[in-house]
């Protein structure tokens, strides 16, 4: 895939007649919050975007949309207030994916709007087109009206039969890790921070919510407004549209959801403000308004989405008991690491997720209590060490080197999170957590509504911790973590007495066929099952998975962890008996985590392959782009041909 940069020559002139349009509903930017300190100065240079941060950048965006299901496209314009930073620069850059730009303009000294000279160049792979608008008067606002294609990579586009009501149509975004860019152009790099407002109109019986200041007593009209005077980089910018209600949780929180959804929702949730106010007591104040929560279909291809104000959910954590609830913790914490404080390019992924999955244990333990953080933190580290044994060493390290993540979306995902706040738990377990929690606070402090590359928390680390407590920790040590790859042998290492008892069971199960007693596996929660399954050998009789399947009923399962676990071990031993249930799970659930590990198994043989592909084709429709690409490419790879031994 390429990463260079497309040129293209533009003529640096002025069309002459004035645009009669007029300007767009909100003519001047909200106004930004305060911050802490100046942005953070910083070199890095974000490969995966064309943006110039340096020259000119985005400080506002409005947005007028109109949500179109027929034709599943988005349509409108983006006019985006301005900073100049270089008085000789005379274009804007912005990144586009698979858009159609229909028409620029600028807005002249007189207030009034001229047509402006563009161009879009040949779409890369990856990072998709860049857009050039030649602007040498350096227009204070400019415009771009546009429409987004069917196939857009951030939006997915469900027909009622895909929802949980089967009675309309949803829609929603997953922008992040570059997917803004393809349904709106902008510069879609962490390094740019902007505040937004929108109008949108939608069909009348839509709901229409974005990350954003959204009401719940909105009604459903076809039109809504929005205004986000936080600012947020690109990643953030998110919208959903369908069948939603709200229900409230606490004066400051509240789940939005489809009408079948939302009680059992915010069953599952109703511990959110006991989090934020442990949150609050850690790191400092929320910073965001409100959090809300927005649970999707089970298309979502993520766990959770961090969008401010609005996080979106998969309902695949919904399990009754709670036992999966972390997942909320994760996506509030990202409202203090990663939302306030930013990483400034996705090399620096682990400065966003390593630092929220830190935070995220620390609620876990401070809610349900010490043993069932360990034990989150046990199955994520086994997770860490699996997933090291096949991914590139260059993936390994913390702040990865430039030209190594040619896509931003295939980072090592148990590097940048388990990785990451495993290093943080090694800076607590050194520094004590009465050291330790302030210095964080302070760090989200000073950083607020900045992002940075992993250099500038390395020197604020050092100055502010390590130098302030000598004798505590190297630079080295510091260095061997973030620059090296795998797991430095002085990391702390983490026992679970309750995985112990577990790891017994399973042992005596394996030797004798004694199944553990119903007065143990009564009390498992979601986590000890989860380590049950995964200390299992590769492969087990289909007898053996009969009797596991007699007693606990894993096939069929609707808890997905339970599910993404046995559902491998089942096809590599030849379980067909299980196959009915694989198929179904594979079509309703679009979550990759989930999915990925069974897809993977299933191609390994010929008649696994064929099943794959039949179950492929028939739950693409429900499926993500994001989602659909992984599969894809999974099941191509398994198609091509062994390479020949010489």
């Amino acid at each position: 895939m390429r990463l260079s940069r497309l040129t293209l020559c533009l003529a640096a002139v002025l069309a002459a007649a004035c645009s009669p349009e007029a300007p767009p509903p909100a003519a001047d930017a909200p106004p930004a919050v305060a911050t802490s300190a100046a942005p953070a100065a910083t070199t890095a240079v974000d490969e995966h975007s064309y943006a110039e941060p340096d020259k000119v950048r985005t400080k506002d965006i409005a947005l007028v949309l109109d949500v179109d299901f027929a034709e599943k496209q988005l349509e409108g314009s983006a006019t985006y207030t301005l900073e100049w930073l270089d008085p000789t620069h005379g274009r804007l850059v912005l990144d586009t994916r698979d858009l159609t730009i229909e028409k620029v303009v600028g807005e002249r000294a007189d207030g009034k709007w001229t047509d402006l000279i563009y161009t879009v160049d040949p779409a890369d792979d990856v990072l998709g087109s860049r857009l050039v608008i030649a602007a040498p008067d350096r227009n204070k606002r400019i415009r771009v009206t546009y429409k987004t294609s069917p196939n857009a990579s951030g939006l997915q586009w469900l027909e009622p039969s895909m929802t949980e009501g089967k009675k309309q149509p949803f829609m929603f975004s997953q922008s992040q890790q570059i997917h803004a860019r393809s349904w709106v152009p902008l510069q879609d790099t962490p390094q740019v921070r902007f505040t937004y407002t929108a109008n949108v109109t939608s069909p009348k019986d839509t709901m229409v919510l974005m990350s954003a200041d959204n009401d719940p007593k909105a009604p459903r009209d076809g039109e809504y407004t929005f205004k986000m005077p936080q600012p947020i980089p690109s990643y953030l910018l998110a919208i959903a549209a369908g069948d939603l209600v709200f229900k409230p949780i606490s004066e400051r929180s509240g789940v939005w959801a489809e009408p079948a959804a939302v009680d059992k929702s915010v069953k599952e949730f109703e511990d959110t403000e006991k989090m934020i106010v442990a949150n609050e007591k850690l790191y400092g104040p929320y910073r965001w308004d409100r959090y809300d929560m927005l649970v999707l279909p089970p298309s979502f291809p993520y766990g959770g989405m961090e969008n401010p104000r609005l996080s979106f959910i998969t309902p695949t954590v919904i399990t009754g008991d709670k036992s999966l609830v972390a997942l909320i913790a994760h996506e509030l914490a990202h409202s203090w690491s990663g939302n306030l404080v930013t990483f400034s390019t996705a090399k620096d992924a682990w400065l966003n997720e390593g630092f929220t999955s830190y935070v995220e244990n620390r609620i876990i333990e401070e809610l349900y209590g010490k043993e069932r953080a360990d034990m989150e933190n046990v199955i994520e580290r086994n997770e860490l060490a699996k997933e090291f044994k096949e991914v590139d060493p260059k993936l390994q390290q913390l702040a990865v080197k430039p030209g190594v993540l040619k896509d931003p979306d295939e980072s090592s995902s148990a590097t940048v999170y388990t990785k990451g706040a495993w290093f943080l738990q090694f800076l607590e377990q050194r520094f004590g957590r009465e050291v330790f929690d302030p210095f964080l606070k302070n760090y989200f402090d000073h950083f607020a509504f900045q992002s940075i590359p992993t250099a500038t928390f390395v020197d604020y680390l050092q100055k502010n911790l390590i130098d302030k407590h000598p004798g505590k920790v190297t630079m080295a040590e510091v260095e061997k973590w973030i620059y090296q790859p795998g797991v430095p042998e002085f990391a702390p290492k983490i026992t679970s007495p309750r995985f112990d008892a577990v790891d017994a069971a399973r042992a005596a199960w394996l030797k004798d066929g004694t199944l553990p007693p119903k007065s143990l596996t009564g009390n498992w929660v979601t986590q000890e099952w989860v380590h049950f399954i995964e200390g299992m050998p590769q492969t087990l009789t289909v007898d053996q998975l009969a009797a596991l399947d007699a007693a606990y009923g894993f096939t069929g399962t609707r808890n997905g962890e339970i599910a993404q676990r046995w559902y491998p071990v089942a096809v590599r031993s030849g379980y067909t008996k299980a196959n009915e249930a694989i198929v179904q799970f594979l079509q309703t659930i679009g979550r990759r985590k989930l999915i990925m590990p069974t897809y993977s198994e299933l191609v390994k043989t010929p008649q696994g392959l064929a099943l794959a592909e039949a179950t492929f084709a028939k739950a693409r429709p429900g499926y993500h782009p994001i989602t659909t690409g992984s599969v894809e490419s999974v099941i191509a790879k398994a198609k091509q041909p062994a390479a020949k031994t010489p």
